[in-house]
């Protein structure tokens, strides 16, 4: 995959190996993805400590990363916008995004191995990549 960007590989790396560790997390403990649900409904103060962080890597990744020239920088581009949504939702009107946590937890294994997937997808093109300049 030829990307305008290193930054652009290295962040595909670095966001595949979450992703492929997020997965393996849903496919090993699943119960601990419904505790977490749980543990978010009952704790207004928990979703706000994840909705900080959340933002902050969004923000951070939309600071650092906003490049539209490949498709690699694409997806790595709109991941960041999503986790800056994500994080605003979070902080300001969690509700919808916890109603959707608890209608995902039906297909635990399904979001798994789609993380899996897209995730050495996402790694394998950061780590065979190369950083290309067009004229």
């Amino acid at each position: 995959m030829d990307s305008i960007s290193v930054l652009t590989l290295r962040l595909a790396e670095a966001i595949g190996l979450y992703m492929i560790v997020i997965g393996i997390g849903g496919l090993t403990a699943p119960q601990r993805w419904r505790q977490m649900m749980d543990d978010l409904e009952r704790s207004p103060g928990l979703v706000m400590a994840l909705g900080f962080p959340v933002f902050a890597v969004g923000a951070a990744l939309v600071l650092i990363h906003s490049i539209w020239t490949d498709p690699l920088a694409i997806i790595v581009s709109a991941i960041g916008y999503v986790a800056l949504i994500e994080g605003a939702l979070l902080l300001a009107v969690p509700g919808p995004l916890i109603r959707i946590g608890f209608w995902s937890l039906k297909f635990i294994r399904v979001w798994a191995i789609v993380s899996i997937v897209l995730g050495v997808l996402l790694f394998l093109a950061g780590l065979t990549g190369r950083a290309t300049i067009t004229a």
